[in-house]
């Protein structure tokens, strides 16, 4: 059997690892069913966006920059 015993180098705290998904996001996607009596009553899906509001920022900026883009070649063509 293996040892997966971390090296102090290795180690992560949580505060890092909070650090990192803030700085690049992360989406956390679930789904639930409520059912009776296999009849199914209630559908449930979640997309959850975890990222801090600068990281969100400029991600909505990029993509809007890429598409303006996208829009000006295509109309240059």
């Amino acid at each position: 059997m293996h040892d997966f015993m971390m090296d102090e180098e290795e180690h992560v705290s949580l505060c890092e690892a909070l650090d990192r998904v803030l700085n690049k996001g992360a989406v956390i996607a679930g789904e639930v069913t409520i059912s009776v009596a296999n009849v199914d009553l209630i559908y449930l899906g979640l997309q959850v966006v975890l990222a801090s509001v600068d990281t969100i920022r400029g991600k909505r900026n990029e993509l809007l920059r890429h598409d303006v883009g996208l829009h000006l070649t295509a109309d240059n063509a």
